[in-house]
C-alpha cells in the first residue's frame, strides 16, 4: 500500500476529500498514526519534516516502509518542508516517496526555479513533489519555520507557478498558521482566495497549518477544494500533554506504561481529523 503522494492526493482531489498528513517524530507516534487511519479506513501520508528527521535519524525509514506495506490503507512518506535540492535528494534516497520542496520565502523566479529542478528529478524516479507559494504564519518558537505577516498566495501567480514547475501538488497560503494560536490571536482563513484559486488551478491544493483551527472552517476548506492538510501540533499537544499527566507519578518508567495511554490520547484527535477532513472510509475508492 505504499505509494506517492499524487497517487494519493489526485483520488483526494476527484472524490472531494482530504487525505491527513501527519507530522510524526517518534516510532510510537507513527505505530498510532497507521492504527487510527487504519480503523478509520483512511489514506495517510506520513510526514516528518527536517528537524524530526534530524530526532529520528534516516535509519528508521526502512521500518516506516516496511511497515507501510503491511498497511491496509495507501500510505505515502512525505518530506515536510524541504529547505534545498540537496536535502531533497537525500529524502528520495532514504525511501520518501513524496517531497516538498519548500521555495516560498524565495522571490518568486527563484522558488520557480529550484521547484522545477526537484521535480525534474523526483519525477524521474517516480517521487511526487509538492510546492509552496505564498507563506504559513508562526505562532510561536516550538513551531515549524513560519513569518510574521502571511503573504497570501495570488491566483494568477499559483497558475504560473503550477505550469512552470510541474509540480503534482501545490501548498497555498490563505491564513493558516504553524503552530498552537495563543488566546490573542484569532486563526481565520480566507475561503474567498481559496475559490478562487481551485477555480484557476485544479491540481490538489495543501493546507499547512491546519493545527487548532475551527473545525468549522476546516470542513469548509475541504469542501472547497483543500485535498491535504497537515496537523502536527494537534496530535503532538494530544500526546505529550497525557504524557506529562502520567510521568507525575515519579515511580513510572516503563514505555509500556507511559506510552500507550499517550498514544490513545493523541489517535482520538486524529480520528476527529480523519472524520473532518471526511477521509474516513475513502480507502476503498483506491
Amino acid at each position: 500500500m505504499l505509494v506517492n503522494g499524487k497517487t494519493i492526493l489526485d483520488v483526494a482531489n476527484k472524490h472531494n476529500f482530504a487525505v491527513p498528513a501527519f507530522n510524526i517524530s517518534d516510532y510510537a507516534m507513527m505505530n498510532g498514526i497507521f492504527e487510527v487511519c487504519e480503523e478509520k479506513k483512511a489514506p495517510v501520508i506520513i510526514a516528518i519534516h527536517p528537524d524530526e528527521l534530524n530526532h529520528l535519524g534516516v535509519d528508521v525509514l526502512p521500518a516506516i516502509i516496511s511497515r507501510a506495506h503491511r498497511s491496509t490503507v495507501p500510505v505515502a512518506i512525505h518530506l515536510d518542508h524541504g529547505a534545498s535540492y540537496e536535502q531533497v535528494l537525500t529524502a528520495i534516497q532514504a525511501g520518501f516517496t513524496s517531497v516538498m520542496i519548500d521555495g516560498s520565502m524565495l522571490p518568486f523566479d527563484q522558488n520557480v526555479a529550484i521547484t522545477k529542478k526537484v521535480v525534474d528529478a523526483a519525477h524521474v524516479v517516480g517521487v511526487s513533489v509538492e510546492g509552496e507559494l505564498g507563506t504559513i504564519g508562526k505562532t510561536d518558537d516550538e513551531a515549524e519555520d513560519g513569518t510574521a505577516t502571511i503573504i497570501y498566495t495570488d491566483p494568477e501567480d499559483a497558475v504560473r507557478f503550477v505550469e512552470s514547475t510541474g509540480v503534482d501538488s501545490l501548498a497555498i497560503a490563505i491564513g493558516t498558521c504553524h503552530g498552537i494560536y495563543p488566546a490573542s490571536m484569532k486563526p481565520e482563513l480566507k475561503l474567498d482566495l481559496l475559490q478562487e484559486i481551485k477555480k484557476k488551478v485544479t491540481l490538489p491544493l495543501v493546507l499547512h497549518g491546519g493545527s487548532n483551527n475551527p473545525d468549522g472552517e476546516i470542513g469548509e476548506s475541504v469542501k472547497l477544494g483543500v485535498n491535504k492538510i497537515n496537523i502536527s501540533s494537534d496530535i503532538k499537544v494530544a500526546y505529550h500533554n497525557k504524557m506529562r499527566e502520567i510521568l507525575a507519578d515519579p515511580g513510572v518508567r516503563e514505555p509500556n506504561t507511559i506510552q500507550p495511554p499517550s498514544i490513545a490520547a493523541m489517535k482520538v484527535v486524529a480520528a476527529h481529523k480523519i472524520e473532518l477532513f471526511a477521509a474516513a472510509n475513502t480507502a476503498e475508492l483506491y
